[in-house]
């Protein structure tokens, strides 16, 4: 039995696709969502096989969402829409199957049929897709932070944390798909950093090394990764 998400802003819409994998029998809906925020907290939070997505949406465009989606991790993904241009993007951002609305059963069925024939979650190469976003949580709000401005992010017990020149904010997105679709690079096990946000790098004893960026904050370089950041310091400096 195939464990399914749907993420739809639009009540109707979200009822009646349930209906239809309701009478399937082949699928458990265990989960519904009005935006894309919500969908990726419960995508987080239960894992669901299959992720019946919606593309146009308020804020955040099922595309969107699809771009911030751990390509080691994520669900099958299925876009649901009304409208047909949209198909090429929707596979060029690795969605697995493209419906119309409204969803007619017997393609519905194909879908799942093939579905059925995959167990596993797929996964996708790294760099599949690119965000320009990235969602925020904080005093009660989503905030979308843009790309160009973080200067760093890292992670901690509390979580993964985005930080700007001005803020710090905390997100549901990993270290490694915020690797992965941004420009963001690895510098430790736990941080990622600008490079155009770094004013310094100071060489430690043992092969560490820390970095010092623009706003004042400090960073540190692990031994797997001062090679190839100083690599990369070079060029952008020459």
């Amino acid at each position: 039995m195939l464990r399914a998400l749907v993420i739809d802003d639009e009540p109707l819409a979200r009822d009646i696709l349930c209906e239809l994998l309701d009478e399937t029998g082949s699928v458990t809906v265990i989960g519904q969502a009005a935006n894309a925020i919500e969908g990726l907290e419960m995508i987080q939070q239960h894992q669901p096989d299959v992720l019946f997505l919606d593309i146009e949406m308020p804020q955040l465009s099922g595309l969107d969402l699809l771009a911030m989606l751990d390509g080691d991790t994520m669900p099958y993904v299925v876009l649901v829409t009304a409208f047909e241009q949209y198909a090429i993007a929707a596979f060029e951002g690795n969605a697995f199957d493209y419906l119309l609305k409204p969803v007619e059963p017997e393609r519905l069925a194909k879908t799942l049929d093939r579905l059925q024939k995959r167990s596993v979650p797929q996964s996708l190469p790294p760099g599949s897709a690119t965000l320009t976003h990235i969602p925020c949580s904080g005093h009660q709000r989503i905030r979308l932070i843009a790309e160009q401005d973080i200067d760093m992010a890292f992670s901690d017990l509390a979580g993964v944390h985005i930080k700007t020149a001005s803020q710090q904010s905390d997100t549901q997105l990993t270290l490694k798909t915020l690797e992965q679709k941004t420009s963001l690079i690895r510098c430790h096990r736990q941080y990622l950093v600008r490079l155009s946000s770094v004013s310094e790098i100071k060489l430690l004893d043992n092969g560490l090394a820390s970095l010092i960026t623009h706003a004042g904050d400090t960073v540190p370089v692990s031994r797997r990764y001062l090679k190839k950041l100083k690599d990369a310091l070079f060029v952008q400096k020459h």
